[in-house]
């Protein structure tokens, strides 16, 4: 029998719906996975009732971009302050060293941080294989994610091209060609969802361009058109790769990766895109490649601020993303939210960023971008995915006339009172259900520490 909620009461409901219906005293009835009804004043009996009289409802986060094994190195002294290629170079001798205990480990903790912080699909990319026993690294992942309660979108990352052929990843965690796509065949065939309410979808994606092959970039958008999947990678994130493909590729980013393929089935999403024009951008929204926005990363990294206002107004898909944990160096997607409102506002003018737009690109934007009609709003026959915040508390006192803008201009916490993903509590009165938060930490740490000290 399917186990049924009511979220009664609400402060606000936030729909998100193609009106971005708001409803004050709003109630939401959800049985199994599905949302069921809207409304107020439901009179309803389910399994569990959550009194949401002083709480902002909202679907839940949609995570685009991110490195969750990157969360055991967060905060090294020597990345602090480096700019991303020394960033890159440094941490890549201590990332070689990763076990499977180490990717399981990291992925719960990366993923418990965002469902912590109203997030309820994430997407990760891994693309780190060392040469010994990562053959099971995609897997570890998947796991992870199903027992901490994620819905979740790994994507296959690789990297082709060490520095014996001028790359910047040491040889030891590159590979051939027929090896990743002979497991990406594996992983989609095992793995990859396309029902409504797939909890797991998979997603081909090699590193970057100055980590893998040309050969490689056009196999991998072969193949996913023929298997039925989205590709992903970074690209136009700093100067500095800029003029790599220049010199490398002569030509510019974009330019490159339409040259392999990437721009042609409406099937792409690259994390970043600092470096794009208005005539790039163009093409972006005609062929509807996607953007990963990382403003706390490119800050970060001192890599810059993509034009993301540019992006919204020629309809390029944009969504939110957290990126890698040691380029943030966190996993928290309100927080996420906040700096995306923020920034813009010296790069686009103060009132170019409004809260609702960077909620908008946060979970309809998200879901655009990963193909899934299924989440990033709050409707009658879609997921149960929803991110409850409290706002009672003293830090939110005085800004009850917006709720929904609240949660991004005032608060001193990000946590949820509940997050929900797939008609299931996994965060409830700010904690984690199914996992031991404080045990989850102490384990990080021992193997944070073994990788940094080896």
């Amino acid at each position: 029998m399917k186990k049924s909620i009511l979220i009664k009461n609400s402060l606000r409901l936030c729909l998100m719906d193609d009106k971005f219906t708001e409803l004050e005293n709003g109630d939401i009835y959800v049985e199994g996975p599905e949302i069921k009804k809207i409304g107020k004043n439901l009179d309803i009996k389910a399994d569990y009732e959550i009194d949401a009289s002083h709480c902002v409802v909202l679907p839940g986060f949609v995570n685009t971009h991110h490195h969750l094994y990157q969360t055991l190195t967060r905060n090294l002294p020597k990345a602090q302050n480096a700019k991303l290629f020394d960033w890159l170079v440094y941490l890549y001798d201590i990332w070689k060293k990763v076990d499977s205990n180490g990717i399981y480990t990291s992925a719960q903790v990366g993923l418990g941080e965002l469902l912590l912080t109203g997030c309820t699909t994430s997407s990760d990319h891994l693309y780190l294989f060392p040469e010994n026993n990562s053959e099971n690294f995609i897997d570890t992942e998947i796991e992870a994610a199903k027992e901490i309660g994620m819905r979740f979108h790994p994507t296959r990352g690789s990297m082709s091209r060490g520095k014996s052929d001028g790359g910047l990843p040491p040889d030891c965690v590159v590979q051939k060609e027929d090896k990743i796509m002979a497991d990406c065949e594996r992983l989609v065939n095992k793995y990859h969802d396309k029902s409504k309410f797939s909890m797991t979808q998979m997603v081909l994606a090699p590193c970057s361009p100055f980590s893998v092959t040309s050969d490689l970039l056009k196999i991998t958008a072969q193949m996913a058109k023929k298997w039925g999947v989205r590709i992903h990678t970074h690209l136009a994130e700093t100067k500095d790769e800029d003029d790599f493909c220049i010199k490398l590729h002569k030509m510019r980013p974009l330019d490159y990766m339409e040259s392999v393929g990437w721009l042609e089935n409406g099937n792409a999403w690259f994390a970043h895109c600092v470096y794009i024009n208005e005539e790039e951008a163009g093409r972006m929204a005609k062929t509807k490649t996607g953007v990963a926005h990382c403003p706390s990363s490119n800050l970060r990294l001192g890599s810059g601020i993509a034009p993301i206002r540019m992006f919204l107004d020629k309809k390029v898909p944009v969504g939110l993303a957290v990126d890698g944990s040691a380029s943030n160096d966190s996993s928290d997607m309100l927080a996420e939210l906040r700096q995306a409102m923020l920034v813009h506002r010296i790069k686009s003018g103060v009132a170019s960023m409004p809260a609702r737009d960077v909620f908008h690109m946060a979970t309809r934007g998200g879901a655009e971008i990963l193909g899934r009609e299924d989440i990033g709003s709050l409707e009658v026959g879609k997921a149960a995915d929803m991110a409850i915040f409290d706002l009672s508390g003293i830090d939110f006192a005085g800004s009850q006339s917006d709720p929904l803008a609240s949660l991004l201009y005032c608060g001193a916490g990000h946590k949820t009172k509940y997050t929900i993903v797939n008609g299931k509590i996994v965060v409830k009165d700010g904690k984690l259900v199914n996992i031991d938060e404080e045990k989850l930490a102490e384990k990080a740490n021992k193997i944070s520490k073994k990788l940094y000290n080896h």
